[in-house]
């Protein structure tokens, strides 16, 4: 079989030779096109914009230069704060799986993924440090959709958890009140009682957040919020919604 000259040939390859089912090749194609744009130094896309969004061209040779291995190092440890370690533990094992293969084909000389671990899948509920007064403004003024903004502004405002926020219906709203509804009741602050009623006009059921024709997962809420916080990061990485929850302070 002769050597391809790009990545995306590559993976093609691999895929159709690891006899997968339809739904694993689905998940394989999607885990390494994520990490075709970690080679080139660039940040995946999330939320709607990774949908139908073209890898970059990469050469396969690529992946035997020396930036590789640090490049991937940073771009695993970006992930795992983005959408959780078990998560970027599965990608990671993919892309392995992938340049096993390749190599034994004699495509590939090296190991990128020498210095790179699988994380514990513990280390997605270790604290993190909270967000300090002064960068909790800056994300809530950061020029994002309203879905983002008045998720963000409720989530901080509500001090309930991430996966409480995500699965409020707006039936559960008592806007007028602020307040949820029920014996254990969310409450919120003026930037969530600003946003939420331009949120939900025109809509009387359903979850209250959205994604196409389904509920805001947590994962895509992740990987949205830590895209979008990258230019407030000093590191370039963008922060973890876990930590804006955190700084909340006592969760309802």
């Amino acid at each position: 079989m002769s050597r391809p000259v790009e990545y995306a040939v590559a993976v093609e390859r691999f895929v159709a030779a690891a006899e997968l089912g339809a739904g694993s090749r689905r998940v394989y194609r999607i885990a390494l096109a994520t990490w075709a744009w970690s080679l080139v130094d660039k940040a995946p896309p999330v939320g709607e914009g990774r949908r139908g969004a073209t890898p970059p061209t990469v050469p396969l040779g690529l992946l035997d230069a020396p930036r590789t291995a640090e490049r991937l190092r940073e771009a695993f440890r970006a992930r795992a704060g983005a959408v959780g370690a078990r998560t970027a533990n599965r990608e990671l094992s993919i892309l392995a799986a992938a340049l096993n293969w390749w190599r034994e084909q004699g495509w590939l000389t090296g190991d990128p993924l020498s210095g790179v671990s699988r994380l514990p899948t513990s280390a997605a509920r270790q604290p993190e440090p909270r967000l300090d007064a002064g960068q909790v403004r800056a994300v809530l003024g950061l020029p994002v959709p309203l879905r983002e903004k008045a998720f963000w502004h409720l989530l901080h405002e509500s001090g309930a958890s991430i996966e409480r926020v995500l699965a409020l219906d707006i039936g559960d709203l008592d806007l007028a009140g602020r307040r949820s509804r029920g014996r254990a009741a969310l409450h919120w602050g003026e930037g969530a009682a600003a946003l939420l009623p331009l949120l939900t006009l025109g809509r009387l059921d359903g979850p209250l957040f959205v994604t196409g024709r389904g509920r805001l997962s947590y994962r895509r809420a992740a990987e949205v919020f830590t895209a979008a916080t990258r230019p407030l990061d000093p590191q370039g990485r963008g922060w973890t919604l876990r930590r804006l929850a955190s700084a909340a302070g006592p969760r309802a």
